[in-house]
Order: structure tokens, then C-alpha cells, then sequence
């Protein structure tokens, strides 16, 4: 490697170097970074841009933004656990952004005007199969649609949505919300075939004409557990449990139902029988700290009256006496039997020990491998052992959300597409990340996050209406002001009004600005100014090599 040259995607900023004098020794750079926001999300949404745009007042051009990465933004604002708020650079300095109520809000405005993203690329003249209709297939149908291929999706449930829809409940998320983001998809002329199980890949991909398939048919079985029982009562799985309350065949429930497990099925199956009359108490056998389920689940739950027993485990069960083990956290975090017991009265109980998946009709096709848990191997391309065959969402070996499945749909449609054309897909190099450290925040004054509605607890149990509100117009926009715009130019002027030597030229509205190297005596004033990391200092050498 040429020493002189400097990598544009790691540039070093010397703070240090303050020498001027006849000869420039350091030139400032205009360089975008990576906004932790963007480097975080499981979707690969350009975050800041959209955020960017929604703060100009330019809905419509924020929508559009986010769909080239993701085809649900009013579900991802409801039921994304949003790591890129944990990662905001702004909870450093008050309160993150709220992104997923700003992105709630597109998708919402979107929903009501009917917006349908344009397909500007010509037909390719391929066909491509996508079995299930949950967050990965849905995104990866989008996905390939925007990129000119024609394709037909296969579910084997009488409505698409998947897990969305069967596994998380309405007031999470409500069925005219899934449903409208649905309607956009066949609207860009995706077709969506129902109540149809694909038995046999091979010869549906043979007889469809199709030149290439992705499979993502989730993880729709409960797992189960050995407990010696006598004479008790229902032993349900939390899976079938929500899927037969969505199917409208809710099971009748006993007063008190117990719910084992510690995830976020565990959460909303406890919610779920308390909005059907019950008194739901869940046993889980780490501490909260050590919990599965995301920390506003629980939170929620708790909230709504849900009684939780932490380290606990069930040993045994006769008729409606639960015999439960007390537990204790070792130091690797690992739940320990301490041979203390209790009794706990429940008259049922569901099962919420996690999800498998039934990847059977595939062992027949050639070259597939499997984990010993019964997902599928893919590669760095989402393929299979088999060529033109692609798997995603929770039938791989992943961390299984919403948002992780989305991801998945998009990285296989551009590698399916990548594989239809037999052109390579390189993916664009990552960027330095705009971390805090890097800010320079006299821009930006402390101002409040604005905060969703809920309706009251004492309305939440009589029903499946939406539990969270949405924000305002006027709070949608006044939250996208308060993003930091890290690591990128938004035009703030500090540069231009600190300069020196006039060195800095405005470009007008949205171009930015530009150096004049013939006046630049390489101060780094600009650099020590910029709020938002996105001017650079580099070696004079690396910027004539």
C-alpha cells in the first residue's frame, strides 16, 4: 500500500497539527461519515437522510427514501425495537431522536395518500418465486419488483403477514396498518398467492417458470418442554395460542393461566390472555437482567398488571399446583437450581420456549445443509447449498425480528438479482463511524423529545385496540430537528462564517460547500467548528497522491 495515499473510509484527523506558515502541511476535507443511526439498523435504512428530508417538511421524499430499504415503515414504527435509537449519538447529550415514531408517521401518511413507490428500471424478463409471506419475503418481493424482476409469492395461511400478523398481536400492531402495506406490494404488481403450501420446491420452481426462488417461511412451530403432569389442565404453545386468537379461535382460557418463558412471546401471550379474561403470570427461570424479551416488553407488561416470577422453573404439575423450582444466577449468567421449592396455583398453561422451524419439504432438494436446529445454511449471498435458491428471515441461523427479516429480503434481492443478470453485487465500502466523541455540539441547544400517547391501562384490557399513539404532523417534523446530522453536512454555515482566510465557497441550497485550496493555509478552524464531524483533516501529501 502507498504510504502517501490515505484511505478515504478511516481518514485521520489531526487535531494535533496546527502548523500554517508558508507551506500547508494538512488540508480540511468535506468527507461524510456513517451515522450510527444508519450503521445500525438491521434494515439498512439511510436513517439520516430520511430524517434530513422530514425535517424540510418533504414527507414524500422521506417516504421514498426509507423504501428503498425498507417496504414497511408503519409496521417498523410500531414493532422495530429500534436499536438505532440505543445507538443515537443524541442520548448522550439529552434524550435519542425518536426515530421509530417519526418513521410510524411516514408510514401512516403514506398508508392515507396511497403513495406506491415508482419501478424506474424496465422489465427484466425474470421470474422469481418467494415462499412466505412474512417480513422477509414481503421485503425481499419489494425489493426484486424495484429492480425490474417479476415475482409471485406463496404463503400457506389464508392471510399474508406471517408472524406480523399470526405472531404479534393488534394492538401492537393493528390489521389495517399490515394490511395497507400489503395492498402497496400488489399495487407494484407483486402477486400473492394464499392457502398454498409449496410441498415440493423443485417442481413448483419447474412448472411456475421461475428462474430463481427465495424461501422464508419463518418460525411458526412452538418448542416444546417435558413436565410430569397429572390431571392438569390445558398445556397450549404460545405460537398456536396467538395464531388461533388472530384466526379468530381463541382457546377457552381458566382464570388464572400460567405463561412459561421469558421472551417476547412470553410477554404478549400474557397480554394477550388478560385481554381474554384472564390472569396471566409468567415463570421464567433467569432474573430480568438475564431475560430474552426486550426491556420495554416487560415494562409493558408489568405495567398492564402482568405478574412475573423470576427465577423459576416448573417441575411438575398436578391438576392446577404448579410445583417450582427456585433458581439463582451463576456468574457466567447462567440460571442455577438452588433445591428450594414453591407452589404456584394456575389453571393453564402456555408454552413460550421459543420457535422452531419446519424445513422438511427442502431436505429433498439437493446440496441444502441444515443446523442441527433444522434452519438453513446460506452464504455471504443468503444462497443455499443449491444455486438459485435463497432462504432468509428466521429459517436461517439469525437473531429473529421484524426488522432482521427485512434485512434479509433486501440482501437476497440484490444478490438474486445479482444472479440473474450474472453481474457481481459489490456492496459499497463501509464508512468511519460518526461516534459522540467526534461532535463539536455549540451548534444544538437541550430540547425535549416528543413522546407517543398510550391509552389508559384501564382500557387496554377490554380489547385489541392499539395500545401506542402516533405523532402530529407538527411533532414529527420538530423531532426530525432535533437529529444531530452526524458525520454529514447540513449546511450549518459554522464553517463559512469561521474562516479565516474566506477559503470556503457556498454552493447554494443542498450542494454544500467547497474549498478554495488557494487561500486555505490548512488552520483546521473549520474542522474545530463543524458540530457534526463532517469535515475531515488529511495530510497535505495524501491529497496529491
Amino acid at each position: 500500500m502507498n504510504p502517501n495515499r490515505t484511505d478515504l473510509t478511516t481518514p485521520p484527523d489531526l487535531t494535533h497539527e496546527r502548523r500554517t506558515g508558508p507551506v500547508r502541511v494538512q488540508r480540511p476535507q468535506y468527507l461524510d461519515l456513517m451515522p450510527p443511526c444508519n450503521h445500525a439498523c438491521p434494515a439498512g435504512e439511510n436513517i439520516q437522510a430520511w430524517l434530513s428530508l422530514a425535517t424540510e417538511g418533504k414527507f414524500r421524499e422521506a417516504w421514498d427514501v426509507i423504501v428503498r430499504d425498507n417496504p414497511l415503515p408503519a409496521v417498523h414504527g410500531r414493532v422495530c425495537y429500534h436499536p438505532c435509537e440505543s445507538n443515537c449519538n443524541r442520548k448522550e447529550f439529552d434524550n435519542p431522536i425518536s426515530i421509530h415514531a417519526i418513521e410510524r408517521f411516514l408510514g401512516d401518511l403514506a398508508l392515507d395518500e396511497a403513495w406506491t413507490p415508482a419501478i424506474n428500471v424496465p422489465p427484466s424478463g425474470k421470474k422469481v418465486l418467494v415462499v412466505g409471506a412474512g417480513p422477509s419475503g414481503l421485503s425481499c418481493a419489494h425489493h426484486l419488483a424495484l429492480l425490474g424482476h417479476e415475482v409471485e409469492i406463496r404463503d400457506a395461511a389464508p392471510l399474508a403477514g406471517g408472524m406480523m400478523r399470526y405472531g404479534i398481536p393488534a394492538y401492537r400492531l393493528p390489521r389495517n396498518i399490515l394490511d395497507g402495506e400489503i395492498a402497496r406490494l400488489k399495487r407494484m404488481g407483486i402477486q400473492i398467492t394464499l392457502s398454498d403450501r409449496v410441498i415440493d420446491l423443485l417442481e413448483s420452481i419447474h412448472f411456475g417458470h421461475f428462474d430463481a426462488a427465495f424461501v422464508a417461511i419463518g418460525a411458526h412451530l412452538g418448542k416444546k418442554t417435558e413436565i410430569p403432569a397429572r390431571d392438569a389442565g390445558k398445556i397450549l404453545d404460545a405460537v398456536t395460542f396467538l395464531r388461533d386468537v388472530e384466526s379468530g379461535k381463541a382457546p377457552a382460557l381458566g382464570r388464572r393461566v400460567a405463561i412459561y418463558g421469558g421472551g417476547n412471546t412470553a410477554m404478549d401471550a400474557a397480554r394477550v390472555a388478560m385481554r381474554l379474561g384472564s390472569e396471566p403470570l409468567i415463570i421464567y427461570r433467569r432474573d430480568r437482567e438475564h431475560m430474552p424479551a426486550h426491556e420495554i416488553e416487560a415494562d409493558e407488561a408489568i405495567e398492564e398488571g402482568v405478574d412475573i416470577h423470576w427465577l423459576r422453573t416448573i417441575k411438575s404439575i398436578e391438576a392446577t399446583t404448579f410445583t417450582v423450582e427456585k433458581m439463582q444466577i451463576d456468574e457466567n449468567g447462567r440460571p442455577r437450581p438452588t433445591g428450594e421449592y414453591e407452589t404456584i396455583e394456575a389453571d393453564d398453561l402456555i408454552l413460550a420456549l421459543g420457535q422452531d422451524t419446519d424445513t422438511t419439504f427442502l431436505q429433498k432438494v439437493p446440496d441444502i445443509k441444515f443446523k442441527d436446529d433444522g434452519t438453513v445454511e446460506v452464504n455471504a449471498q443468503m444462497m443455499t447449498g443449491h444455486p438459485g435458491i435463497f432462504a432468509g428471515g428466521d429459517m436461517v441461523p439469525s437473531e429473529r425480528t421484524v426488522t432482521i427479516g427485512v434485512g434479509h429480503g433486501k440482501k437476497a434481492a440484490r444478490n438474486i438479482d445479482s444472479f440473474l443478470r450474472q453481474e457481481p453485487y459489490y456492496k459499497p465500502s463501509p464508512k468511519l463511524l460518526a461516534t459522540y466523541d467526534k461532535l463539536k455540539l455549540w451548534y444544538f441547544a437541550g430540547v425535549k423529545q416528543q413522546t407517543q400517547t398510550q391509552i389508559d391501562l384501564a382500557h387496554r384490557k377490554d380489547g385489541f385496540g392499539e395500545v401506542v399513539g402516533g405523532l402530529s404532523k407538527e411533532e414529527a417534523q420538530f423531532e426530525s430537528k432535533r437529529c444531530f446530522s452526524c458525520g454529514n453536512c447540513f449546511e450549518c454555515d459554522g464553517c463559512y462564517a469561521a474562516c479565516p482566510e474566506d477559503a470556503i465557497i457556498k454552493l447554494g441550497p443542498g450542494n454544500r460547500y467547497e474549498f478554495d485550496f488557494n487561500k486555505c493555509t490548512g488552520c483546521a478552524t473549520c474542522f474545530d467548528q463543524c458540530p457534526c464531524h463532517a469535515i475531515s483533516i488529511i495530510p497535505e501529501q495524501a491529497a496529491s497522491a
